[in-house]
């Protein structure tokens, strides 16, 4: 009766179902983010560029860059491509070539799958302290180019064994603002006692899941190593089976629903052959080309003493902060970083066919791609202002934005990634539409499973990190 599934899969099927942890109940989460926030004394300070330590200017290239060469450097790029009504421009991007750690130690206590989480300050996070993974660090940090001391559980990931691997993927982070940057998603699973030191606590999957309903409480890194998390494929009888037992009093329709979608390879409107088609179509058509260029040569961007921004004051700018928080491996430094000039939006469309959900995924070009382009959500609006967006000028944005509310399954505010973006959140939304929304598609859209969306994270370079995060936040229980 099953299909593709190994032990690993019920695990953390199990941990998905498991709304009350072993440790901790999830509304007391919430209170222990807050006293840590309380706990931890944090400065951090917009300061002018000359202001910052071991940064400079680099003459010869043309970049903002660390005086070792590591961490990341902020450079000037021209792109040029034949996707969409802009064919040309400039701008300013992160280039950390490093892959680093996000990581989770996970164990079972009474039978279920628990993830060792920390609560982790960014000085760019909205709300400061989130749940982070077990070990979220650059290649720089881990290596300790900072002289300071190495991160909790570094050496757990670097001595892994095979067989305690549960994930392992390299995934891409946001495609406008870095430059083919990619991270180590992995999931180990110990058996041995492991100390947890005051910042660190286990939750269930569940838990987690249920956290990010909640604005701002858990973070990008977080996000996307669980939204690679897999489950398995099971015959539709054995999903049915899933859904007549457990949880009934407390399970939505819609989570049953998105249970059905996420185990079942039957019933799908297009084959993973059709879909790789239409991907690659799309890869054979469209071009790229992205260029290095000083960043006093990139055009409509203007350099200040405190700012790198662009002549509209649109998109996002660079700037210089000074942080100093205690907690940290390293407790007082500076460093650039971009801060958005708004609030963005991310949203999946979802409509049930042939008796399972499917998504609405957008296939997307931007300029920092490892691969060109990338499955994207239905709806993705990060550097435009999308509450000033002219009426049917974006697909599906009208039909989010004013959607009943009993069609909305999701709608919280994420924070992006607080190690380089200052104070990003954007508008995380999933609805799920009737008929009102068709079966055909526009142009550079496909309709796929939740089954299908695991099985491309599980290769590189395939979903963004807008998709995953949306995809992470859908729960079973």
């Amino acid at each position: 009766m099953l299909s593709d599934v190994s032990k690993s899969h019920l695990l953390f099927l199990k941990s998905a179902f498991s709304r009350s942890g072993s440790f901790i109940k999830t509304d007391e989460v919430v209170k222990w983010l807050k006293s840590r926030n309380i706990a931890v004394n944090l400065r951090i300070d917009k300061i002018p560029f000359e202001k910052l330590i071991r940064w400079s200017y680099d003459i010869e290239t043309g970049t903002i860059r660390h005086q070792t060469g590591k961490y990341f450097s902020i450079d000037g790029i021209r792109v040029t491509t034949n996707w969409g009504n802009i064919t040309e421009w400039d701008q300013p991007i992160i280039n950390q070539p490093e892959i680093g750690y996000l990581g989770f130690i996970v164990k079972e206590f009474h039978g279920v799958l628990h993830f060792l989480v920390q609560a982790k300050i960014e000085p760019g996070n909205v709300n400061y302290v989130q749940i982070s993974p077990t070990l979220q660090a650059t290649k720089s940090n881990y290596t300790q180019v900072h002289k300071g001391k190495k991160p909790f559980y570094l050496e757990y990931f670097q001595n892994a064994t095979s067989d305690q691997i549960l994930l392992d993927q390299l995934q891409s982070e946001q495609g406008s603002r870095f430059l083919k940057k990619r991270n180590r998603n992995i999931i180990i699973k110990i058996t041995e006692e492991v100390p947890v030191y005051e910042e660190f606590i286990w939750l269930t999957l569940a838990q987690i899941k249920d956290l990010m309903r909640q604005n701002n409480l858990v973070n990008m890194d977080t996000r996307t190593v669980i939204s690679g998390i897999p489950f398995g494929s099971f015959n539709l009888d054995v999903v049915d089976i899933f859904n007549l037992i457990g949880n009934e009093t407390r399970r939505t329709l819609a989570e049953k629903a998105f249970l059905k979608s996420a185990l079942s390879e039957q019933g799908a409107l297009h084959s993973i052959e059709n879909i790789i088609t239409f991907l690659t179509d799309l890869k054979s058509t469209f071009d790229l080309e992205v260029t290095h260029i000083p960043l006093k040569h990139i055009k409509k961007w203007v350099f200040n003493d405190y700012t790198l921004h662009h002549e509209t004051k649109k998109y996002f700018k660079v700037i210089a902060v000074d942080v100093e928080i205690e907690n940290r491996e390293v407790i007082k430094w500076t460093q650039p970083m971009l801060e958005p000039a708004q609030e963005g939006i991310c949203a999946f469309v979802c409509k049930e066919i042939n008796g399972l959900i499917h998504f609405a995924v957008q296939a997307r070009l931007e300029c920092g791609n490892h691969d060109i382009i990338e499955f994207a959500p239905t709806v993705q609006c990060l550097t435009g202002n999308y509450r000033q967006t002219k009426e049917g000028a974006l697909p599906f944005l009208d039909y989010v934005l004013n959607s009943p509310s009993e069609k909305i399954y999701f709608d919280t505010l994420q924070s992006e990634e607080g190690g380089r973006f200052y104070q990003e959140q954007n508008r995380n939304m999933i609805i799920i539409s009737g008929h009102e929304i068709p079966l055909e598609l526009p142009p550079h859209y496909i309709w796929m499973t939740l089954n299908q969306l695991f099985t491309f994270i599980k290769f590189n370079n395939y979903l963004n990190i807008q998709a995953r995060s949306l995809i992470a936040a859908i729960s079973f229980a």
